[in-house]
């Protein structure tokens, strides 16, 4: 369930996108606007389900890896801080002009030269959006520097050369060289959110508004002042800080247990103003706690857990629509690279593929997901359908198989034994060796920790570690709340403690805002979301050239390439929730990149 980013390619395949993922969402199948157009009279507050365990717990727009989550940046920060350029159009992950707050970047100086025009927005206290705060974020995001959730080395914002603001209204921005036009508006500025200079540019909060962040030094204190304010969790609802918003919704109650509400921005600009009296976010320790309160009727917009999924007919009796939110989004879970035990085996690009062989994801969609969920065999979706998945990305090149598994490891100097611990009878690194790094007797034991609150993440465990039993390999297994497993899977340098193995967040990755699925943020050497710390200069290469080579053959190179070398362990995609909403709720549209628009709901008396 975290949140992420892309690459390049072209308008066409993006429009092949809005194609093909029409009418896989059964709610909100029109525009946002059409949607609305559906309302009723209303005045009454909506209450919303949290994934089990998950919180949102971050409220400012910059960010690291920990803190980057769907609740995060969807159901938090984005209903109150909109980002410049919006994504999310009916059922595709398209831009979306209507609700960016700028017009369509004008590329120019031979593709290097971008200019964005804002359009006429305020912040809640009557301010104008203006380009000094777009050049506020920016200043701010330098001053993130690797900390920031989608840093990659070279990457954005250090590939600008320059950033100017010619008037109140315009932003130019000149990049290092000239990149694929779409990369850039779908995985670059895709990323640039406003945030308000002449409410936040201070240093602490009894200092004067200023221009601090124009000096690195300056920028830097007021990031450090800005994220310790973050931090406190208990003030969301009381620091001005988090009043001064430019979405449709303002912060009015926060609970550190996740509980929040949100009213209406009435001095919203965007083209919906919000009509429900309250957006109340409700949080659950686990998937049956939430379904209990979804069938007493005390949600008016949950989900239903996959083993819970026959009973949708039953909710149908009560007034609530079910229908499968299928998100933009691939599986799987990190290995770390860098573990001083474990390290030198996840290495081993057999060992990799052994364990691949040991995941069953036609099992895992059957009897965990019952049938809600897809395939994932690399670093591209295959669902929605579009022309980002090559024709190899949608057959398994690892499919499950005891037999083959057994057999590589065997073959590399493992002494595999059935129901015990396999060790390393060959160390050395010849072909049939174990591999550098691993030494004669070393063991077969890993540790695994996966979210707790998912019952389906759960069995999906269990099966793995049975399978993985079967060539005598022992898999330890722990559960930790969600927000603890994405602050462990952090990347981490060879001697500095590194000593996480495995960890399962239990959702995957939806491609936002970096929309195309390029994977320099997840998969690229020292992407901000690299957990793993996989580095492999062939993948390098091949990522950096779907930014500026036009054309599919340079992307499924990319995908193809990774989907082999395995840098994580694919996993079956359940379906991002089955969502079921009270009939009596409108305007609701669930789109592949989950973005999050309660703007449009009204509820009917």
């Amino acid at each position: 369930m975290r949140k992420p980013f892309g690459n390049r390619l072209g308008m066409s395949a993006l429009a092949l996108v809005l194609a093909s993922s029409a009418g896989l969402v059964g709610l909100g199948s029109g525009t946002l606007a059409s949607s609305a157009s559906a309302s009723t009279t209303n005045n009454g507050d909506v209450t919303f389900a949290l994934p089990p365990a998950t919180v949102p717990n971050y409220i400012f727009p910059i960010f690291s890896g920990a803190q980057d989550s769907i609740v995060n940046v969807y159901q938090m920060q984005q209903i109150m801080f909109r980002t410049l350029y919006y994504f999310g159009n009916g059922n595709s992950p398209l831009i979306n002009e209507s609700l960016s707050l700028a017009q369509l970047p004008v590329f120019s100086n031979g593709g290097k030269t971008v200019t964005m025009t804002l359009k006429k927005y305020e912040w809640s206290d009557g301010k104008p959006v203006t380009s000094r705060d777009v050049l506020f974020f920016i200043n701010l995001l330098k001053a993130q520097g690797s900390n920031w959730a989608a840093y990659v080395p070279g990457g954005f914002p250090s590939n600008i050369t320059s950033a100017t603001a010619p008037n109140a209204s315009t932003v130019v921005i000149t990049f290092n060289k000239a990149y694929s036009s779409t990369w850039i508006l779908y995985n670059e500025l895709s990323q640039l959110s406003p945030i308000p200079q002449h409410a936040w540019d201070k240093e602490s909060a009894t200092g004067a508004i200023g221009n601090y962040d124009e000096t690195p030094a300056g920028a830097k204190a007021v990031l450090a002042y800005l994220t310790k304010q973050s931090e406190t969790l208990g003030t969301y609802s009381t620091n001005p800080l988090w009043q001064t918003v430019d979405g449709p919704f303002k912060i009015k109650t926060y609970q550190t247990t996740g509980y929040s509400v949100y009213v209406p921005n009435s001095n919203y600009s965007g083209p919906q103003k919000a009509k429900i009296a309250q957006l109340i976010e409700v949080p659950f320790t686990t998937d049956t706690a939430e379904f209990n309160s979804l069938r007493s009727g005390s949600l008016d917009y949950g989900y239903i857990p996959p083993q819970d999924a026959s009973q949708a007919p039953v909710l149908k009796s009560q007034g609530l629509n079910a229908a499968p939110w299928v998100g933009w989004s691939i599986n799987y879970f990190p290995i770390n690279f860098n573990n001083p035990t474990v390290g030198p085996i996840f290495k081993q690009l057999y060992f990799r593929q052994a364990m691949q062989e040991m995941v069953n994801q036609p099992v895992d969609i059957k009897k965990a997901l019952y049938g809600y969920g897809y395939s994932t065999y690399g670093p591209v979706p295959i669902e929605p359908k579009s022309d980002f998945a090559s024709p190899q990305a949608t057959v398994n090149p690892y499919p499950f198989s005891p037999t083959k598994s057994a057999k590589l490891l065997k073959s590399h100097g493992w002494d595999v034994k059935p129901g015990g611990v396999s060790t390393c009878s060959s160390p050395g690194t010849g072909a049939t060796d174990c591999g550098a790094g691993i030494t004669k007797g070393e063991k077969l034991v890993f540790n695994l920790q996966y979210a707790s609150g998912l019952t389906y993440t759960s069995v999906e465990m269990q099966q793995f570690k049975s399978s993985l039993a079967l060539d005598g390999i022992q898999l330890n297994l722990t559960t930790a709340p969600f927000d603890t497993i994405i602050t462990n899977a952090a990347p981490c340098k060879v001697g500095t403690g590194c000593s996480w193995q495995m960890e399962n967040w239990g959702g995957g990755w939806t491609f936002g805002p970096n929309f195309e699925p390029t994977g320099e943020v997840l998969f690229q050497s020292e992407g901000g979301f690299n957990e793993g710390n996989y580095s492999n200069a062939t993948n390098d290469a091949n990522i950096n050239a779907t930014h500026t080579v036009s054309g599919l053959t340079t992307f499924y190179k990319y995908e193809n390439y990774l989907a082999d070398q395995i840098p994580v362990i694919w996993q079956a995609e359940q379906d991002y929730q089955i969502s079921a909403i009270t009939n009596k709720l409108k305007g609701v549209s669930q789109s592949p990149e989950l973005n999050f628009t309660p703007e449009y709901w009204t509820l009917s008396k």
